[in-house]
C-alpha cells in the first residue's frame, strides 16, 4: 500500500508576492467624512437639546402664568425698627371749682360714658375710679392734682411676622401635575389668626388679627390694636390699662390692618374691637411713638423728635381714626413717668 505524503510548501517568489500585512491603513476619504459629519451633528445635538429645554421651560412658564395670573409681588425692603415702644401712662389734672369726677372725665378725657362705667350703682367700679386718682371721689376739693388715665387706649405698632397660628384647620391643597411655583402658602386667617410678632429687637407681642389678606413669616405689619387692660374683679369693663405692664407678651386685638404695603380695607374698625367708648366718645385715645417705623407710617406728622412716646387723640369718622392738628396731644415726660402737653 502505497503511503500518502503531505508535502510542505516552501516560499517561493510568488508566495512572498501574495503575501500580505494583517493590519490595513484606513483610506482618508472616510476618515474625513466621519470628521465631518461628527462637527456638524455634535454642535446641533447640544443646541437641539437646549433649545427643546428652554422651550419645554417656556412651555412650563406659560402653563404656570395660564393657572397663576397674579404675579408674585415685588419684595420690599424690610422697614426698620422704631426708636422706641408705646408707654402707657397718665396726664395731671388740677380740680377746678364745681368739678366733679364725672365731669372732668368727660371734659378732660373726652368721656362721655363715665356716669355709666363709674356708677355708684355699682360700688366696686367707683372704689376702682377712687384708687386710680388716688382721691374719693365724693370727696375731691379744687386745687387736688389728679393722674387721669386715657379709657379703652389703643396701640400704634409695626412690627415683622414670626409665627402664624391659625384659629381655624387648614385645608389640603392638592399637588399639581406639573411644577408650578406656589405663590399663596398663607395660613387662613379669614376666622382669625394669632400673630407672633417682633416690635423691637428684644420685645414680641401676640398680635389678634381677623384678616383675608395673605400673611406670611418674614411679612411685615402695622395695627393699631387695643390695648390690654388691667383685670380688675367684678369690673369687665374696666377701662385703663396698666402703666406698668410690659408690652413682651402682651395679647392685642387688631384693628386697621396692614400686610406690607396692602392695607386691609376689610379688616375690623377699631370700634368694633369690645369693650370700647369710641362711637359714644367721637373717638379714642393712641400711644404711640413718633418718627419712621411708627406714626410716620400713619402720616402722623408731630413736632416732636423721632423716638418721643406720644399719647394722641384720634376723631372717629365714619368709622375710621384720624388725628387731626389741633386734637389734644401729650408727650412723654421720661423724667416724670407722665404724659405732658406739646
Amino acid at each position: 500500500m502505497a503511503r500518502r505524503y503531505r508535502t510542505q510548501n516552501t516560499p517561493t517568489e510568488d508566495s512572498h508576492e501574495d503575501a500580505r500585512p494583517a493590519v490595513r491603513p484606513l483610506p482618508w476619504k472616510p476618515v474625513l467624512s466621519i470628521f465631518l459629519i461628527a462637527a456638524i451633528i455634535i454642535p446641533a445635538y447640544l443646541y437641539g437639546t437646549r433649545l427643546g429645554g428652554n422651550l419645554l421651560s417656556a412651555t412650563t412658564q406659560f402653563a404656570a402664568d395660564i393657572l397663576n395670573p397674579h404675579p408674585s409681588p415685588t419684595p420690599l425692603p424690610v422697614p426698620t425698627y422704631a426708636r422706641a415702644l408705646p408707654q402707657a401712662g397718665t396726664l395731671l389734672y388740677t380740680v377746678q371749682d364745681g368739678d366733679s369726677c364725672v365731669g372732668f372725665l368727660a371734659y378732660q378725657m373726652r368721656m362721655n360714658d363715665a356716669g355709666t362705667i363709674f356708677s355708684d350703682v355699682k360700688p366696686e367700679t367707683v372704689k376702682a375710679l377712687n384708687s386710680v386718682l388716688g382721691q374719693d371721689c365724693h370727696r375731691i376739693q379744687p386745687g387736688m392734682v389728679l393722674p387721669l388715665s386715657p379709657q379703652y387706649p389703643l396701640v400704634a405698632l409695626g412690627g415683622q411676622v414670626l409665627k402664624i397660628t391659625s384659629a381655624t384647620p387648614q385645608q389640603v391643597i392638592p399637588t399639581p401635575l406639573i411644577n408650578v411655583p406656589s405663590t399663596d402658602n398663607a395660613a387662613d386667617c379669614s376666622g382669625g389668626c394669632l400673630f407672633t410678632v417682633r416690635v423691637s429687637p428684644s420685645t414680641e407681642v401676640l398680635l389678634s388679627v381677623q384678616t383675608q389678606l395673605a400673611v406670611h413669616i418674614g411679612d411685615w405689619v402695622w395695627a393699631q390694636a387695643m390695648l390690654a387692660r388691667k383685670t380688675v374683679p367684678g369690673f369687665a369693663n374696666y377701662p385703663y390699662a396698666d402703666p406698668k405692664a410690659s408690652l413682651n407678651g402682651m395679647t392685642l386685638h387688631a384693628c386697621d390692618f396692614q400686610v406690607n404695603n396692602v392695607h386691609d380695607d376689610d379688616s375690623l374698625f377699631c370700634d368694633q374691637l369690645e369693650p370700647n367708648t369710641i362711637d359714644d366718645d367721637g373717638g379714642s385715645w393712641l400711644f404711640g411713638v413718633a418718627g419712621p417705623s411708627a406714626l410716620d407710617h400713619w402720616k402722623y406728622k408731630l413736632p416732636v423728635p423721632a423716638g418721643t412716646r406720644v399719647l394722641l387723640w384720634l376723631t372717629e369718622q365714619h368709622g375710621q381714626l384720624t388725628y387731626h392738628p389741633g386734637n389734644p396731644a401729650y408727650r412723654y415726660d421720661e423724667a416724670k413717668h407722665l404724659y405732658v402737653k406739646m
